[in-house]
């Protein structure tokens, strides 16, 4: 288990209401606020069931029970919110639905042109 303490690891963590984010407390002082809908499994979570979350015995790992979620320490420190499939979605989902000069310009020309050429059967 000594090896596993040389990363950061907590120390308590709990759900607060006011600011809507959960709140983790590491061994070396640091709290990091965390919203839920960042983390994989929370997004949808009522508050009650933020507000259970058990930390390993380690401190590496936070578990809701009531939501069957789980997240890990050192990873949440280094912004990764969940599983590389569930991350790679709500990049995706975020690109998408990204707004910039260049696009709005570019939906304008396509828009002008009549809009997306209609497919053929080949």
């Amino acid at each position: 288990m000594s090896a596993e303490r040389d990363h950061a690891h907590a120390v308590s963590a709990r759900y607060d209401r006011r600011t809507k984010r959960v709140i983790v407390r590491l061994h070396s002082g640091l709290e990091l606020a965390i919203p839920p809908a960042l983390v994989e499994g929370l997004a949808d979570a009522t508050p009650d069931a933020l507000a259970e979350i058990e930390i390993s015995s380690s401190g590496l790992g936070l578990h809701w029970p009531q939501l069957d979620a789980d997240a890990y320490v050192p990873a949440l420190l280094e912004g990764q919110f969940g599983s590389r499939q569930w991350m790679a979605r709500q990049l995706g989902a975020v690109g998408g639905r990204s707004r910039s000069d260049a696009k709005r310009l570019a939906a304008r020309a396509n828009g002008a042109k009549g809009g997306r050429p209609r497919k053929t059967q080949g």
